[in-house]
């Protein structure tokens, strides 16, 4: 079954909507809390985004982006706002589609299988899952989660960039500038404090898999992955 997420801060029309997409076996979750919408998006993991413009604290083309540094899941908006520069906005700020208020609940299904037949079924593209192996450890960054026997930790995604560059370049060390340059993207400035930040949340996500010291510093050049759970261990 399909998830579908709605972010409507109009109960009534987010209800509405839900009633409506559940009829056709799709599995709805509606959002109540509009200050953590990404973190929702990532742990409910949903198959197609409904996206209103006007949100509390951050409006529909912030979490637009948010959610494309993270996923190329289908987003769709559902705005009252008809003009053509807020359709530009949208699209320009990632989203699949946009249809205006008041509309078709008939339409706004038609345009949700459309866009899930194009993502996922009959029209989508066929490609394999990237996967970054090294002794025994699984990166799934497309996922963005990290597996080591028989465990699994979710990312962020750049804690997934920075584990992508350190598998990628072993036994090499990735330099601190590759991994800035990794974790700079166009909404967001990335600095030496950032990537500090994200190393020290690298190496919590190591250490809840049980890895220790999995992480090695390169005094004054970067950091290199150090495989100290198993380097006798074939891939």
């Amino acid at each position: 079954m399909q998830t579908i997420l709605i972010v409507e801060d109009d109960r009534k029309i987010a209800e509405l909507l839900q009633s409506y997409i559940v009829k056709y076996g799709y599995h709805v979750i509606v959002t109540t809390d509009f200050e953590h919408v990404l973190q929702q998006f990532q742990q409910e993991q949903p198959d197609l985004v409904l996206l209103d413009v006007n949100l509390p604290s951050y409006d529909g083309y912030y979490w637009c982006r948010q959610i494309r540094a993270h996923s190329i899941c289908p987003v769709i908006f559902i705005s009252a706002r008809a003009g053509e520069m807020d359709q530009i906005m949208a699209l320009e700020n990632g989203a699949d589609d946009y249809i205006t208020k008041p509309f078709d609940y008939g339409i706004v299904m038609a345009k949700i299988r459309s866009h899930l037949r194009r993502a996922y079924g009959e029209y989508a593209s066929k490609h394999e899952e990237l996967i970054w192996h090294k002794e025994g450890l699984s990166l799934y960054p497309e996922r963005l989660e990290l597996h080591y026997n028989n465990q699994s930790v979710l990312l962020t995604k750049k804690e997934a960039d920075i584990i992508e560059s350190l598998i990628e370049r072993y036994p090499r060390v990735a330099s601190r500038e590759a991994l800035l340059e990794k974790l700079w993207d166009d909404q967001t400035y990335v600095d030496e404090n950032t990537l500090n930040v994200n190393i020290t949340r690298v190496r919590k996500k190591f250490l809840d898999l049980g890895l220790i010291d999995a992480l090695e510093t390169v005094r004054g050049i970067g950091y290199r992955l150090h495989v100290s759970w198993s380097e006798d261990t074939a891939l």
